[in-house]
Formats: structure tokens, sequence, C-alpha cells
């Protein structure tokens, strides 16, 4: 078999779970092909061996005839051979179906998350992601594994109905009616089923979310004395999921007993009236066992379109959260074409900034919620007038991968530590400048290269994260990079050595820094003092600290600047400098 497919699959079809469904068949259409029609003859094989059985009976054991005995045995090998063969080998389409519907589901799923950006936290909550790729994608890939026995099963009474009609009108006609009859009767129990099948989906998605908040902020429950009543909150709505989970098995237990009581009605039915028929005259001994033979055979597909009806009912359930996130759309919109030249000035209309190319720009924002907007429209995570290279940055094709914006909710991947800070095309010697430049080789060096990251880092204290993503937002390459208080949390020390080498280790690029910080911005090529939204004065640090005395007042927190500041905060301070030391 051929490996599977890594292809991209194209946009899916997310207007309504069938249609979704549909299209991830189409995307496999081949292998789901290949898979019904080996579960067709895996079927047939089945369904044609009573009929062997009852001919070896007439024409070689109540004839008395040992070469038809041997030939119609013969006949029974080569079809439990065929049986056995094709059952193997569907199976293996069967797998092969079901992960290439999880997969592909993964990845559009993945490409939507990675499309929405920022804006996915915003519309679900984590809970509601994770269940949807670990157990949503899990039913649908069963509802593309289900295609080959149950295309097998319908095709296998077609024919045993189609066998009894030739052979017995009567039997025949009865599984004809019988068949619908018992598909019309379980019909009622698929929608109920259905219902509190979506409903267990919503409150187990919520009960996720509840329990990946509590995890991230067991911490602070524990400091606060709150981790008693947060426990009895998630050991009430527990219950809630539990009693729906109870409600889904109900209904579930229904649709199973209708599985087995109605086609056991239906081969009790045939099984009587052939023994009638056999008493009579009417069929032979060997057609009486055949009649038995299909009643009994009858059992298995029937149950299988049962098992089937099941299955997709979980997949449409499936397919609708998987619909609804395909749905989301960014906050702004990213199908700009243009490609203009690399170097451009990034201008913004609303602000006024404008960031030079090559050079370190530094944002002092009396409110910081206003540096945190211009970062946004920067980086296209807010709409805004913004131009780059004289292009509107909406037109553009690939904005983020031109703007790349840095904050301090940025997590930590887990993994080996050095893997989660490169990423898919970093040099490894400008790697290295990374993470020199965020000051955190000596966390690199303590913890080692290799050393696993828990889930967000949280084996490392707040500075040393902060360090650690610098270093990855470094790495990562980008034309311009804009860092929101990339320093916040470090001491005076690490601030001064990570200030005095910035502008060194992204030679050639654009930098933009919001940040209050002097010893920042004293390293700045250029500073812009922004006030109410829009930038009210510019230059560099200490000549803004002699003009403007609003500037002044920000970044030195109303103290007034000594007399005497030293032209550059000193790259080797003193290592016992206070964190809350910001000297201009």
């Amino acid at each position: 078999m051929k490996p599977l497919p890594v292809e991209d699959p194209g946009e899916p079809d997310h207007r309504s779970p069938a249609r979704y469904l549909l299209w991830l068949a189409r995307t496999q259409a081949g292998s789901l092909a290949a898979g019904a029609l080996l579960g067709v003859v895996w079927m047939l094989s089945q369904a044609v061996m009573p009929a062997a059985i009852g001919r070896a009976i007439d024409a070689g054991v109540a004839a008395k005839d040992s070469g038809a005995l041997l030939a119609w045995t013969g006949v029974l090998l080569g079809l439990g051979a065929v049986q056995a063969a094709s059952a193997v080998t569907r199976h293996r389409f069967a797998v092969f179906n079901w992960m290439a519907a999880t997969y592909r589901t993964v990845q559009v799923v993945t490409r939507q998350a990675t499309r929405l950006g920022g804006t996915l936290p915003t519309r679900l909550s984590a809970g509601e992601v994770v269940t949807v790729g670990v157990a949503d994608v899990a039913h649908i890939g069963h509802g593309m594994d289900i295609v080959a026995r149950g295309t097998g099963a319908v095709v296998a009474i077609v024919a045993v109905a189609a066998i009894l009609l030739a052979s017995s009108p009567p039997l025949g006609l009865i599984v004809l009616v019988g068949v619908p009859v018992i598909l019309a009767l379980a019909a009622p129990l698929l929608r109920p089923y259905r219902e509190r099948e979506q409903v267990a989906r919503e409150l187990s998605g919520e009960l996720t979310a509840q329990a990946t908040d509590l995890v991230e902020g067991l911490r602070v429950l524990r400091g606060a004395g709150g981790e008693r009543m947060f426990a009895g909150r998630y050991r009430a709505e527990s219950q809630r999921v539990r009693a729906a989970g109870v409600a889904v098995a109900r209904a579930e237990s229904k649709l199973s007993g209708a599985e087995v009581l109605l086609p056991g009605l239906l081969v009790a039915l045939v099984t009587w009236l052939g023994a009638r028929f056999a008493a009579a005259g009417t069929i032979s001994v060997g057609e009486l066992v055949a009649f038995y033979g299909y009643a009994v055979f009858l059992i298995h597909p029937l149950k299988t379109i049962g098992e089937a009806a099941g299955k997709l009912t979980k997949a449409h359930v499936a397919a609708a959260r998987v619909t609804a996130v395909l749905a989301l759309r960014p906050g702004v919109a990213l199908d700009g074409t243009a490609r203009p030249e690399p170097g451009g000035e990034l201008v913004d209309a609303a602000s006024g900034l404008v960031v030079r190319p090559g050079r370190l720009t530094a944002i002092a924002a009396a409110d910081p919620r206003d540096a945190q907007a211009i970062a946004d429209r920067l980086g296209r995570y807010a709409d805004g007038d913004v131009a780059y290279g004289g292009r509107p940055l909406r037109e553009l094709a690939d904005p983020r991968g031109r703007v790349l914006v840095a904050i301090n909710d940025d997590r930590l991947f887990s993994g080996p530590l050095m893997d989660g800070l490169a990423g898919p095309r970093t040099d490894p010697d400008e790697l290295e400048r990374a993470v020199e430049t965020a000051g955190a080789a000596d966390i690199v060096a303590a913890a080692g290269r290799d050393a696993h990251v828990a889930e967000a880092g949280r084996e490392f204290s707040g500075g040393q994260r902060q360090r650690l993503r610098l270093a990855r937002a470094l790495a990562a390459g980008h034309e311009v990079l804009v860092l929101v208080e990339p320093t916040s949390a470090v001491d005076a020390h690490t601030e001064a050595r990570i200030a005095a080498r910035l502008a060194a280790g992204r030679p050639g690029r654009t930098t933009v820094v919001c940040t209050t910080s002097p010893l920042m911005l004293d390293r700045a090529d250029h500073v812009a003092y922004v006030e109410n939204g829009t930038v009210a004065a510019e230059g560099t640090h200490r000549g803004l600290l002699e003009t403007e005395p609003r500037y002044a007042a920000t970044v030195t927190r109303g103290e007034p600047a000594p007399e005497n500041a030293p032209e550059n905060a000193p790259e080797n301070a003193p290592e016992d400098v206070p964190e809350e030391v910001r000297s201009p």
C-alpha cells in the first residue's frame, strides 16, 4: 500500500458537517473505493458459503456422489481463502482510511489555527481545541473506516435476497421487506442518540477547558487559598458530564439492542418458514440448511449497518465541531498578494510612527496599551492604516512573514530546549547569536542544550522564560521584529547586557522595542514618545529627557534624572543591582 498522503488537501468545504464529510471522502476517493470493493468481496464470499454447503449436501451427501461432494468442498475452501485474503486487505484499507481522514482533519484544523493566530484564543478555549484535535478527529476517522464494511453489508443483503428469491420467492420477499422495516424501526433511535451525543460533546469540551485553566493557574489558586473552591466547581461540572455520558449510553444501548433484536426476529422468521417449506417438500434438505445459513449470516451485515449508523452519527457530530472551527475568520484579513522589496519603511498612520529600516526604534508610551495597539497594527493583528515600503500592509502577501511581534504572553514549547528556540530555517550560528544576545546563554548552559522543557516552560523563572522567548524571537530572523516589553521581568544588570547587544545582534534588520526602560531606550537609534495614541515627540533618549518633560516623567517614573548620567549603561554592571533600578 502507498504511504499516507502528506500533500496539501486543499480548502475544505465547511458549509455543513455533511459537506465536510463528503469533501473528506473525495480527497481519499481511491482508497475508499478500494476498501468498499474489498468489503463487497469479503461479504459476498461469506454470503454464498451457505449456497455451497447446501449444494454439497444435495449433490454430494443426499445423492451419494463423492465427486460432487469433493467439488463443492473445494468451492467452499476457495471461498474461505478469498474471504480470508479480502478480509486482511480490507482491514488494511480501513485503517488507512481511518488514519488518512484523521490526519487530514488535523492538517486543516492546524492550518486554520495558524491562520487565525491571535483570533483563536478569543473565539475558542484551549480545552475545546484539544477536544477537537483528540476526540473529534477520531470519530471522523471511524466514519471513513466503516464505509468499506457498510458497503459490503448492503451488497451482501441484496445478494442474499436475490438468492432467496430465486430459490423460494416467499423467503426472498420476507428478506426484501424485512430489512427496510428493520431500518425504519431503528431510525427513531438515531435522533435522540445524536442529540445526546452533541450535548455530551459540548460539556466534555467545557470540562477540558476548565481542567486546562485549573492546571495553568494551580500555583495561583493554592497561593490564594481557592484550590478547594475550584475543585468543587470542577467536581460539579464533571458530574454533569457523567450524567450526559450516561444519557448517551442509554440511547446507545437502545440502538445496540435494536441491532440484535430486530435482525434476530427476521432470522427466526426465515428459519421457521424454511423449516415448514422443507417439511412440506417445497425445498430440499440442502436448501433448508442453506436458508438457515443465510438467516444466521444476515445478522452480521444487519448489525454492521446499525454500527455504521452509530459511527456516522458520531462523525456528523464531530464534523459539526470541526466546521465550527473552520468557519471562524481572522480578526483581520491576510489575503494580500503584493510582494514589495525588503527594506522599506514601516509607517503607522494612526499614531504617526515611522520605523526606518535597519535601525533600532523604541516606542515609549505614557499608556502601555497604546504601545500594544501600535504593535498589533504593525504585525497585522489589528486592522489599521499601516504601510510597508509605500504599500498598505493589508495588501502584502505574507505580512506575518515580514513582521514578527513578540509579546510576554507567548509560550515556550515542550521538547528539547534548543529545538524549541530554533525556527524551521534558523541557521545554527544565528541561533547561538540569538541566545547570546538575549542573555540566555547561562540558562542553556545550566539546563543543557537537550534538556526537556516542560509545558509552557514552567520549570524556569519568569525572567528566564522571558529571555528564552526573546532568544526564540531573535532566532526567527524576521526582517522586522517588534518586541513588547522584552525585559520587564529581568534584573537591571541582565537588561543592560541585552540592551547593549540587541542592535548588534540584528545587523541590517529593523527592530522595534515597546518599552519605558531607560536602559533600553538609551541604546535605541530613535525613540518615539506616544501619548493618547499618537507620537507626541521623537528623537534620542537623552535629547527627549532634556526637551520633553512628559517623556522624562514617563521613563523616570516621576523622579528627576541624575545630572551626570553615564553615556551608556555599563555592560558589566555589578551583580547586586536591584531589579527595580532603571537608571537613565
